[in-house]
């Protein structure tokens, strides 16, 4: 089938303090207003509406970031004294993978594609 979308193009969500959460993500994420990304693989999944993989079923959606080294951002993270989750998925296809939490209680995946 013909791609007739080249990409994402932006990440809407409401936020009960939109400004301070937009300086959070670009503290320890480096995501500003317009943000450059590299190429890559960008995964584009519905879930069942039942799921539990968002962590809260209040939770209409999950940003999942491509990182090129997920211990060494995990480790910034710990340092900056974010919410991580405690589970780990390392998976011979696709990569590793774990999930963070923003101030408003959103889960993130963080994913660490296998090197091609």
């Amino acid at each position: 089938m013909e791609n007739l979308v080249s990409g994402i193009g932006g990440i809407f969500f409401r936020s009960k303090d939109n400004k301070g959460l937009a300086q959070w993500y670009e503290k320890h994420f480096g995501i500003s207003m317009v943000w450059q990304q590299e190429k890559g693989k960008t995964a584009f999944a519905p879930f069942k509406a039942d799921t539990d993989y968002f962590g809260n079923m209040d939770q209409q959606f999950m940003i999942n970031f491509r990182v090129p080294d997920i211990e060494k951002l995990l480790n910034k993270l710990n340092e900056a004294d974010v919410k991580i989750d405690e589970n780990r998925m390392n998976d011979d296809t696709y990569g590793k993978f774990a999930w963070v939490y923003d101030p408003e209680g959103n889960k993130i995946e963080l994913w660490e594609p296998v090197k091609e």
